[in-house]
């Protein structure tokens, strides 16, 4: 099998389950139980959390464990606008966030809050200037993704913050960086954004683990789960300490040679750009600057059968976010394509495993599709 959709999952070392088998079958404690084992669990699960916030460059007790980063982003969106329900209920957000984003402002709307979604250029860009254009008074929320997950475009995270502190300072400010987190650099307590959200599985870590960064600028924010509480009584719920161990597990396994990793990543979608434009028909999509995502279209061909095809040769790529399950994307419908371009978008990301040789053989079977199948739309 030749695996390219790191973006929408990733492989689990062996280290990263080794880490999780023992927690769930010799170090099983519950965190909060006032017995040794259940006390040495607390102090793992507090030793976990200072690597993951290590690698996310904040303090720990800024750092909250959650499901996912669907759960992450979608506490953000609730914990931001409830702070600010005195200040008005205006949100600004963009027409290319991920669902996670996207169904936490709509669910807002049917609340009597007010979304802006702000388009991308034809290359999927979305300049600091634009969003802050949008910012009134009346604005609780700005959230904006830090790496479009099937683009690839880096979002000018570090300048919004910078602009939406000197126009609205009282403005909370989130972003979904489940795409950036050790893959593009940057420091959660220097970024400027009040909420961070990331996932473990994005890097080697297990499925159901992430994290939400809560800056010191959100006062008493509100809990996402009442009850016992856990994560300092914002998200209760006994902790799940095998995910968490593999969360930390996998973040130490990354930052091991990371430059030398994104260094690889950047050659891979370089080569993997030149080589898949030679192929008729087929141009890259986006101005991607992520090292590990590359967008591309088989004008007149849908995506779709492109998947299926690759897929039954064992290879495999995606038509775009996973979340869409075969429904066509609304990011690259806010592109602007070209009926037949946005038609034929197909989405190749990379892990430090991916060789050149797998991009070689995915543009072999790239091509041969494009030479044994009629275009169809």
């Amino acid at each position: 099998m030749i695996y390219l959709d790191y973006a929408a999952t990733t492989p689990v070392p062996r280290a990263v389950a080794d880490a999780m088998y023992e927690v769930l079958t010799c170090r099983f404690g519950n965190p909060s139980s006032q017995y040794p084992m259940g006390l040495e669990m607390k102090k793992r699960v507090e030793g976990w959390r200072r690597t993951v916030a290590d690698a996310l460059g904040c303090e720990a007790k800024y750092l909250h464990f959650t499901s996912c980063g669907t759960e992450g982003d979608n506490w953000a969106v609730a914990a931001a606008c409830w702070q600010n329900r005195r200040l008005g209920k205006h949100i600004v957000t963009t027409a290319v966030e991920h669902s996670a984003v996207l169904e936490a402002c709509r669910w807002m709307e049917r609340q009597g809050c007010e979304v802006t979604y702000l388009m991308p250029d034809r290359s999927g860009r979305i300049a600091a200037e634009q969003v802050l254009e949008a910012v009134r008074p009346d604005t609780a929320l700005v959230s904006v993704m830090m790496v479009n997950n099937e683009l690839g475009t880096v979002y000018p995270i570090e300048a919004i913050a910078r602009g939406l502190a000197a126009k609205n300072p009282k403005t909370l400010f989130h972003t979904d960086a489940v795409q950036g987190f050790l893959e593009v650099p940057f420091a959660a307590g220097k970024l400027g954004a009040d909420f961070v959200a990331v996932s473990a599985h994005k890097i080697g870590g297990p499925k159901g683990c992430g994290a939400l960064y809560i800056g010191p600028r959100v006062r008493n924010p509100r809990p996402l789960l009442a009850g016992g509480g856990q994560e300092d009584g914002l998200r209760a719920g006994t902790e799940a300490t095998a995910q968490i161990a593999g969360f930390a597990k996998a973040v130490e396994l990354r930052r091991q040679g990371l430059e030398e990793k994104l260094a690889h990543l950047r050659d891979l979608r370089a080569y993997a750009a030149e080589t898949l434009s030679a192929i008729p028909d087929l141009t890259v999509v986006g101005d991607g600057q992520a090292p590990h995502i590359l967008a591309a279209s088989l004008a007149g061909w849908p995506s779709q059968n492109i998947v299926n095809d690759l897929g039954s040769q064992g290879i495999c790529i995606s038509a775009g976010s996973a979340c869409h399950q075969g429904r066509p994307s609304h990011v690259v419908a806010a592109l602007g394509l070209p009926r037949r371009a946005a038609g034929g978008v197909i989405r190749l990301s990379f892990g430090p495993e991916t060789t050149r040789a797998d991009v070689d053989a995915c543009a072999e079977a790239l091509r041969r599709h494009h030479d044994q199948r009629m275009p169809m739309l």
